[in-house]
C-alpha cells in the first residue's frame, strides 16, 4: 500500500479520489503504526478473519462512483489515464446497495446472531461482538468444523480467534497450540491460501520465512517520536519469530555450551510456574524444521515472583537423534528490576531428521529463580520439558 499511497495522495489533496484500505492484520494495532509511521490518511479497516477471502496481498480494488467494481488489478501508473480520467455509466442490476451500521455493531445485533449459525455466527461474532463474545465465536467456528471438517475458512478463523484469545487473561493453556493447529488445517485443505500461508510462517521457523514480519516496528516507532508524536501502542509486541530474518540453512550452534545440569540435581519447582510449548507449524515434515515457542507464567493465586538478581531464566535443549538444534542453551531476557512477575518467552529452532516418522520428541528444561513472595525465601529450580513434533509425510 505505501506505494498506492505516495501515487495517489494528490488525487485525494485534489478531491477526485477517496481511498479506503482493509488489512488481514492479525492485530489491529500493529496495522495503525504503520500507518502512522508512513503518514496514510484514510480509513483503514480491520479484517483479522479474512471475510473478503483474499488469496494474497496486497488487492487493489477500483470502484466508480456508483460502487461498481471497474478493476481489480489496477496499474499505478497508468491509473489516472484509465480509470479516473474516464466516464463511466450507471447500472443499477450491479450497482452496490449501502448498508450503514452503527458505530459498534449492525442493528438487531442479537437477533442476528440468533438467526445464524456455524461460520456466518463466528463471524459475526468476532466482527461486532469484540473481546466479550470472543468464546462464543471460537464455540460457533468449533461447530462449523465439526458440522463440515473441511470448511476451510472456518478452520482459519478458528485459529484467529484462538490465538486472540491466547494473548488475553481469559486465555486456555492449550489456545496458541490449538491455533496453530487450526492455520494448519486450513492450508491443507487449500494451500493456494496466501494469507493463511504467512499467518503460520509469521511464527515458524527462519527456513520458511519469506521476509522478517515486523523488523519496521523499532523503526516506525523511533521515526514517529522523531517527528514529535506518540507511536501508537502495541498491546502485544512482535516477538523474536516475528523480527527474525529469513535463512537459507538451518542455523548451527557454534558456542560450547555445556548443560548446567548434566545429572539432573536441581530441585523440580512444583509450585512456582508453568510453561506452554508450542511448534510451528504443529506438523512438521521430515527433514524440516519448527520453531518452538516456551512461554513461562508465574502460577495464579501465587505469591511467587522471579528472582532477577541472579542469572536469567535459561532453557538447556538437547537434539533429536539425527536431528538439530538452532541453541542448545537459551536465556530469556529479564528486567532491571529486583523482582518481576511477568511472563517469559524463549524461542529456538529443531530440525528433525530426515527419517523421522511418528512423534519426534526433543527433550528439554528450565532453570530460574524464583522467591516464593515479597521477602521471603527465594530457591534455583528446574522445569522439565518436552517438546513434541508429530511428522507428517
Amino acid at each position: 500500500m505505501p506505494v498506492w499511497h505516495d501515487t495517489t495522495k494528490q488525487l485525494v489533496a485534489d478531491g477526485k479520489l477517496v481511498l479506503l484500505g482493509v488489512t488481514q492484520e492479525q492485530h489491529p494495532e500493529r496495522c495503525r503504526l504503520f500507518a502512522q509511521w508512513r503518514g496514510f490518511n484514510w480509513p483503514i479497516l480491520h479484517d483479522p478473519i479474512n471475510v473478503l477471502e483474499s488469496s494474497a496481498v496486497p488487492t487493489v480494488v477500483a470502484l466508480d462512483e456508483f460502487g461498481i467494481v471497474r478493476s481489480t488489478r489496477p496499474n499505478p501508473k497508468t491509473f489516472a489515464t484509465n480509470f479516473l480520467a474516464k466516464t463511466f455509466q450507471d447500472d443499477p442490476a450491479v450497482r452496490a446497495t449501502p448498508v450503514r451500521y452503527g458505530p459498534t455493531h449492525p442493528p438487531a445485533f442479537d437477533k442476528l446472531i440468533a438467526a445464524a449459525n456455524g461460520r456466518a455466527a463466528g463471524d459475526a461474532l468476532t466482527l461486532w461482538g469484540g473481546d466479550k463474545r470472543l468464546n462464543d465465536a471460537i464455540a460457533a467456528y468449533k461447530s462449523a468444523v465439526k458440522a463440515d471438517p473441511k470448511d476451510a475458512p472456518a478452520w482459519f478463523r478458528l485459529g484467529v480467534c484462538l490465538r486472540r484469545r491466547s494473548e488475553l487473561a481469559t486465555r486456555e493453556p492449550d489456545d496458541f497450540h490449538a491455533a496453530v493447529a487450526a492455520w494448519g488445517t486450513a492450508l491443507d485443505l487449500n494451500p493456494n491460501q496466501y494469507i493463511w500461508r504467512r499467518r503460520i510462517q509469521q511464527y515458524g521457523p527462519r527456513l520458511d520465512k519469506p521476509y522478517p514480519f515486523y523488523d519496521w516496528v523499532t523503526d516506525a516507532e523511533a521515526a514517529i517520536r522523531e517527528r514529535g508524536e506518540t507511536p501508537v501502542p502495541l498491546p502485544v509486541r512482535p516477538d523474536g519469530a516475528e523480527i527474525a530474518a529469513p535463512l537459507r540453512t538451518f542455523p548451527t550452534d557454534a558456542t560450547a555450551a555445556k548443560n548446567p545440569d548434566p545429572a539432573g540435581k536441581i530441585t523440580r519447582d512444583k509450585v512456582a510456574a508453568v510453561a506452554e510449548v508450542v511448534a510451528v507449524p504443529a506438523r512438521v515434515k521430515p527433514g524440516q524444521s519448527v520453531r518452538v515457542h516456551v512461554t513461562f507464567r508465574l502460577k495464579a493465586g501465587g505469591k511467587s515472583h522471579w528472582n532477577n538478581e541472579a542469572d536469567p531464566l535459561r532453557v538447556w535443549v538437547d537434539p533429536p537423534a539425527g536431528g538439530a538444534v538452532s541453541a542448545r542453551l537459551i536465556p530469556a531476557d529479564k528486567p532491571a528490576t529486583a523482582t518481576s512477575t511477568e511472563v517469559r518467552t524463549v524461542g529456538f529452532e529443531v530440525k528433525v531428521p530426515a527419517d523421522a516418522t511418528g512423534t519426534v520428541r526433543v527433550p528439554a528444561f528450565a532453570l530460574y529463580h524464583v522467591c516464593d513472595e515479597v521477602g521471603g525465601t527465594c530457591r534455583f529450580v528446574r522445569l522439565d520439558l518436552t517438546v513434541e513434533l508429530p511428522v507428517r509425510r
